[in-house]
C-alpha cells in the first residue's frame, strides 16, 4: 500500500475511532433497563420550516421496551399515519415510519407521541378493479393500469381532464458515434408494464409498485421499476424510477432515458404559460404567443396578467392588437438543456423542422418545468438535475390540443453512454500479465469481469396535475421541493438516547482542547470532501454519489485513471464517515451526500442480476 493510500485510509479510520471511541464509554454505563421517553420532538432536516411541501415520510426510532409495536402516534394537530418498520428482540417497536400530506404552514417542529392520530378531513381513497388502481386525493382522480404503456393513464379534476398518460421511453443506437459507425441507427423503447401491486393503502399515503421492461416491439430489456407515491391534500405524485441495465455494451448505447407527461391545451395560445425553473430560485416564464415586445401596446393590464400567468380576456387587449394578434409569432417547443453541472441553456422554437433560438442560460437549473393555463397544467421535476447531468427537460407541442413534457434522465444532447471497458482483456497471457500489473497499478483486473451487466440507477421525479399556472413565487417553492425535498427527522441527541442504534457512537465534545481538536478535525475532514465533489466536478448519471479514492501529488489531481485508485466505491468506509458524521451534526449537506453515497453504492457498484449477481467492484477507474 503506497503512502499515500495509507495516510486516507488512516485519515478516514482515525475519523471514524474518533467518531465512536466517546459512544463506546458511554454505551458500556448504559442501564439495561429503558424508560418509555417523553414527547419527541420531530424537527426539519434543514431547521427552518419549508416554505411547501407536498407529503413528507419519515422514520423514528425508539428504545427498547419503550413503546409497543402495536402503538399508534400522534403528531400534533397534524394528521399522521402510522406504520412499524422494525422491532427489538422483546417485539417492542424499534422503528416507526410517519406520513404526513401537505401543511398549509409547516412548523418548526412537531411533537410525536403514541396515541390515536388525527385522521385528514379528507382522507386518501384507493380502489381498484380488474384493470386499474384508482386514488383520489381531494377533487383530483389518478388513474393507474395494472399493465400496459401508461403508469399513469390519466388524472381528472372535478371529472374534468387534468393530465392526460405517464409514460416512460428510452432511444439508443448501434455504436457509440459516427465515429466507430457511420452507419449510425437509433431505436425508440417503449416502458410497458407488466405487473402492479399496490404495497400500501391508507388515509394519508398510498404506494404502487409497478414492474416492466422497455420494448420496440420485437426486443425486451432495461428492466424497470416504479413506484408512485400519493398524499391526502396532494396535487403531486413522486415517481421513484429504477432500471437495470441488461445490455450488450458493445452494442447497446443509450442515448436517451425519459419520462413523459401529457397536459392538455385548451385556452387562447396567449393564456398558455411555460415555465422552467433556473438557478436557486430563478423562474423562467413565458406564454405560448407572447404580448409583451410588441410593436404595438396590448395595454398594462394584459401584460401584467400574461406575466402573472393570470387569465387574459380578449376585452382586456388593446384593439391595434388584438385584431393583427393571428400575425404574431406563436412558440410551440421549448427545451431546458442542463449538458454539464454548471451550465444550461433555454431554447424555444416555433414548429418543428425550424430552428431553435436561445432564450437564456446560467449555471445550476433546479429541474422542474411547467405547462399549462389558468384553468390548470402540469409539472414534472427531476431531482438532482444539475447534479446528474446531462439532463433536459422538453415541452413539446405547447400550441395543440396536447402538450408532451418529458424529462430526460439522460439527455440525447449528450454522447450515448459507453459502457464498454476502458481497457483490453489483455490476450493469451492475462493472468501472468494480470499478476505483473498488480505489482504496477494495484489493479486487480480479471476478464470478463468488466462489464456493466446488472448495475442500476435510480431517479426521484415530482409530478403535478395543477389547477392553474403556479405564480412564481410558488413555482420557484415547487422547485425547491424537487431540488431539495423537505425532510422530518430527529435531533442527534434524540438518536443517541436510543441504546445500541446504529452502534457505538458519541456526540461531539469540546470540553477540553484535546476534544476541541479532534471535532475540529472532524468537521474539517466532512468539509473537505464535500468541497472536492463540487471542486472536482464528481456528477454525473453514473458518478453522483461517489468520491474518489487516492490523490496523485505530482499530478494534482486524484488518480483517477489508474485502476485500484480511483472510485471509491465506499471502500475506505467514507459512506460510514458521512453517516456518522450525520448522526453526529445533524447537517442537512453531510445527510444528503451520504444518501447519494448509499444510493450509488447500492445501485452502481453492486451487479443485480446475471452471473455475478450480488458482487460488486471497488475502487476502480469505471464503477463497475
Amino acid at each position: 500500500m503506497d503512502t499515500v493510500t495509507r495516510r486516507g485510509l488512516m485519515m478516514r479510520t482515525a475519523a471514524m475511532g474518533l467518531m465512536v471511541s466517546a459512544g463506546i464509554a458511554t454505551k458500556a454505563a448504559a442501564k439495561t433497563s429503558t424508560v418509555p421517553l417523553p414527547a419527541t420532538e420531530t424537527v426539519w432536516l434543514d431547521r427552518i420550516a419549508p416554505a411547501y411541501s407536498e407529503g413528507v415520510t419519515f422514520g423514528v426510532p425508539w428504545p427498547r421496551g419503550a413503546v409497543s409495536a402495536k402503538s399508534g402516534f400522534t403528531l400534533g394537530e397534524v394528521p399522521v399515519q402510522s406504520w412499524p418498520i422494525a422491532y427489538w428482540p422483546d417485539g417492542s417497536l424499534k422503528w416507526s415510519a410517519h406520513a404526513i400530506g401537505p401543511q398549509a404552514s409547516a412548523k418548526i417542529s412537531y411533537p410525536l407521541v403514541p396515541g390515536k392520530p388525527v385522521v385528514p378531513a379528507a382522507p386518501l381513497s384507493v380502489s381498484q378493479s380488474k384493470d386499474a388502481f384508482t386514488i383520489v386525493a381531494g377533487d383530483l382522480s389518478w388513474i393507474v393500469p395494472k399493465s400496459g404503456k401508461a403508469l399513469i393513464a390519466s388524472a381528472t379534476r372535478a371529472g374534468k381532464s387534468a393530465m392526460g398518460a405517464v409514460t416512460l421511453a428510452a432511444l439508443t443506437q448501434n455504436a457509440a458515434s459516427l465515429e466507430e459507425q457511420p452507419e449510425l441507427r437509433q431505436t425508440v423503447f417503449d416502458g410497458q408494464v407488466a405487473t402492479a401491486a399496490l404495497e400500501q393503502s391508507g388515509p394519508v399515503r398510498a404506494v404502487i409498485k409497478l414492474d416492466g421492461h422497455h420494448t420496440d416491439g420485437t426486443r425486451q430489456w432495461l428492466p424497470f421499476t416504479v413506484r408512485l407515491y400519493f398524499y391526502a391534500g396532494s396535487e403531486a405524485v413522486r415517481i421513484v424510477h429504477s432500471f437495470i441495465f441488461d445490455g450488450d455494451e458493445t452494442r447497446d448505447f443509450i442515448r436517451g432515458l425519459a419520462v413523459k407527461a401529457q397536459a392538455p391545451m385548451t385556452d387562447e395560445l396567449y393564456n398558455r404559460h411555460i415555465r422552467f425553473s433556473g438557478q436557486a430560485d430563478g423562474v423562467w416564464g413565458e406564454a405560448v404567443r407572447p404580448l409583451t415586445g410588441l410593436r404595438r401596446d396590448p395595454g398594462q393590464a394584459a401584460r401584467e396578467a400574461q406575466i402573472a400567468g393570470k387569465s387574459v380576456s380578449a376585452a382586456d387587449i388593446a384593439p391595434a392588437v388584438s385584431g393583427n394578434l393571428p400575425n404574431s409569432p406563436y412558440w410551440n417547443d421549448f427545451t431546458c438543456a442542463q449538458t454539464t453541472p454548471d451550465g444550461y441553456t433555454i431554447r424555444k422554437r416555433t414548429e418543428p423542422g425550424h430552428a431553435f433560438i436561445d432564450a437564456a442560460a446560467d449555471h445550476r437549473a433546479s429541474g422542474l418545468m411547467y405547462a399549462g393555463s389558468p384553468q390548470g397544467g402540469v409539472a414534472l421535476g427531476l431531482k438532482d438535475f444539475w447534479q446528474r447531468a446531462p439532463t433536459r427537460l422538453d415541452i413539446r407541442g405547447a400550441a395543440t390540443d396536447m402538450a408532451e413534457l418529458t424529462a430526460w434522465l439522460w439527455s440525447p444532447d449528450a454522447p450515448a453512454m459507453d459502457m464498454r471497458s476502458y481497457r483490453p482483456d489483455g490476450g493469451m497471457d492475462i493472468y501472468e500479465k494480470q499478476n505483473q500489473g498488480l505489482d504496477i497499478t494495484y489493479e486487480d483486473f480479471e476478464p470478463g469481469w468488466n462489464k456493466p451487466y446488472g448495475i442500476a440507477r435510480t431517479s426521484e421525479l415530482t409530478l403535478w396535475a395543477l389547477a392553474a399556472t403556479p405564480e412564481r413565487q410558488r413555482f420557484a417553492d415547487m422547485a425547491r421541493v424537487v431540488a431539495t425535498p423537505p425532510r422530518l427527522t430527529v435531533t442527534p441527541e434524540r438518536l443517541h438516547l436510543v441504546d445500541g442504534l446504529f452502534g457505538a457512537w458519541s456526540l461531539p465534545d469540546s470540553s477540553t482542547p484535546v476534544r476541541a481538536r479532534i471535532e475540529n478535525r472532524l468537521t474539517y475532514q466532512l468539509d473537505y470532501y464535500l468541497k472536492q465533489v463540487d471542486a472536482r466536478k464528481w456528477y454525473g448519471f453514473w458518478n453522483y454519489g461517489d468520491v474518489m479514492h487516492t490523490y496523485d501529488a505530482d499530478r494534482h489531481v486524484w488518480r483517477y485513471d489508474i485502476g485500484g485508485f480511483a472510485w471509491d466505491n465506499s471502500e475506505l468506509q467514507s459512506d460510514m464517515m458521512f453517516w456518522y458524521g450525520y448522526l453526529r451534526s445533524g447537517r442537512a449537506d453531510v445527510f444528503r451526500m451520504a444518501e447519494a453515497m448509499t444510493r450509488h453504492t447500492s445501485e452502481v457498484d453492486v451487479l443485480h442480476i446475471g452471473p455475478y449477481k450480488g458482487f460488486g467492484t471497488r475502487h476502480g477507474v469505471q464503477h463497475w
